[in-house]
């Protein structure tokens, strides 16, 4: 990867006024913003749709993308909706949050809508959407219908054990007599995906790559679990052995219990790590860049016992290490990867990373721990890595700097020479651009200046998170030229700086 800078922003965050980020205008025009900023990259969240909690990282399909993210406004132009339509809806009262429940109630119905209006009219299109997309679409589909059959539960509690095992009478009995439904999410994941391709192609045309996250696991209450449950550590009534997590920290004493269904590594391998190269090609629709989260359980993973409240009776189980990355790479050899190393760090994970040569994460909010050296020093690094002031999980720069330990702060003054005239998140962004690092990214909330309101997750916590959204007008000419300038300074853009 060449030298070059990007800027995190999840497509919910973008502004819009109805209720929640997406593929419309405000997406083409934080592309020119990049341009203009000279950024070569724009980092998202995963873009599948969000179940419980409304977390991109709990998603119904590893493989769908999110119905709250198909622009209105462009379904209007195309004579799918009404303006009316759209602006009689609730869609929240606060621009600068998501109102997830009332984007659930509203969204929905106007997508029925679109799809009474222009099935007929994309039919052609539609089947060939549908045809490209057959290892998946199918059985999405279905298990969405279902879902609302079944009043959204999560599949484990659908009343009917015929079609919750998946019988084969029962799968076709249910895709007759939901066969309204499914077409509605066919329709859904078409729309989808043909804003997705126009934005995406629009970005290449401006020299701006995508960077996507994949989680490395998939949620348990999702199509991937129920329609090919072979594939995980499940019993024979599909419930799980045990569940993902990770154990006990500095942070939290109890660990974290993610409650993902793990994978059944030795069928995947007997079967040539299948289904992680559909998923990876899936990814690929999308990304220009893959970062793998949570990479350190390719190596070893936390796995406790289902039903446990907490993760610290889990225990470490080796993963399919390089034999799964070799096959990714062999498949894969002209998608890059970013490997998100983060957490309790072995030799042998150290070692995996060296191996699969993917670049690592290095996040400047780790580095200044003033009680031991820390390899996230911008001076320990080497050039192949990427260097984040903090990730979606992390406090704004400014929260940190309010937050953390004032031993820590007094570090980072000194190592960094911060100072109020510049700004203490202008001086933290200028240790990251001006490393070694590859590529160098940072949250537009640091850029903002924004405080803890503007944090996007805090792991762990249930509720109130994935919310944040930026305001129009938050992005001022200044900023892009100030952006631009630190850039073109440490040959992060094409350009050469001037003074």
């Amino acid at each position: 990867m060449e030298r070059s800078s990007g800027i995190l922003l999840p497509i919910s965050a973008l502004p819009s006024p109805y209720g929640i980020g997406t593929l419309g205008k405000a997406a083409y025009a934080f592309v020119d913003e990049l341009v203009r900023a000279e950024q070569r990259w724009w980092q998202i969240l995963p873009v599948g749709p969000t179940s419980y909690g409304d977390s991109p990282y709990q998603s119904f399909s590893t493989f769908a993308g999110n119905p709250y993210f198909i622009d209105l406004e462009t379904l209007c132009e195309e004579g799918l909706l009404e303006k009316a339509e759209i602006e009689a809806v609730d869609w929240g009262s606060d621009p600068a949050k998501v109102d997830y429940e009332k984007i659930y109630n509203g969204r929905f119905v106007l997508l029925e809508k679109a799809k009474q209006r222009g099935w007929e009219k994309a039919a052609e299109e539609i089947r060939a959407f549908a045809e490209e997309n057959k290892s998946w679409l199918p059985d999405y589909a279905l298990y969405m219908a279902l879902k609302r059959h079944f009043g959204m539960k999560a599949w484990t509690q659908w009343e009917d054990a015929d079609i919750r095992l998946r019988e084969k009478g029962a799968v076709e009995a249910y895709r007759e007599k939901l066969a309204d439904e499914i077409e509605l999410f066919i329709y859904i994941q078409y729309l989808f995906f043909k804003q997705w391709d126009a934005l995406r192609t629009y970005a290449k045309e401006q020299n701006i790559g995508i960077i996507g996250d994949m989680p490395i696991y998939v949620a348990m209450d999702s199509a991937d679990v129920w329609a090919e449950p072979h594939w995980f550590q499940l019993d024979e009534k599909n419930v799980p052995y045990e569940v993902a997590g990770v154990p006990p920290d500095y942070f939290t004493a109890d660990g974290q219990l993610w409650g993902n269904p793990l994978y059944d590594w030795d069928a995947m391998k007997q079967d040539g790590y299948g289904w992680w190269v559909r998923r990876i090609a899936g990814a690929e629709k999308l990304y220009d860049v893959i970062r793998i989260d949570h990479f350190r359980g390719l190596e070893s993973y936390w796995a406790v016992p289902y039903g446990d409240t907490h993760a610290r009776n889990g225990h470490w189980v080796k993963g399919p290490g390089m034999e799964l990355i070799s096959v990714l790479k062999e498949n894969f050899p002209q998608v890059a990867f970013i490997a998100e190393d983060l957490g309790y760090l072995t030799e042998e994970v150290k070692q995996l990373l060296k191996d699969s040569g993917f670049p690592g994460m290095k996040v400047l909010e780790f580095a200044f721990d003033s009680r031991e050296p820390s390899d996230y020093l911008p001076h320990t690094y080497t050039p192949h890595c990427v260097c984040y002031v903090g990730t979606h999980d992390n406090e704004t720069v400014m929260a940190w700097k309010d937050a953390a330990a004032p031993e820590d702060i007094a570090m980072a003054r000194t190592y960094l020479g911060l100072n109020e005239e510049e700004g203490f998140h202008w001086g933290i962004i200028r240790g990251g651009m001006g490393s070694v690092a590859e590529l160098f990214v940072t949250q537009m909330q640091d850029f903002l200046a924004l405080g803890a309101e503007a944090r996007m997750n805090v792991p762990s916590k249930l509720g109130g998170n994935w919310q944040w959204r930026l305001k129009e007008g938050q992005i001022t000419k200044d900023l892009i030229e100030r952006i631009a300038d630190m850039t073109r300074l440490y040959g992060r853009s094409r350009k050469k700086w001037q003074a």
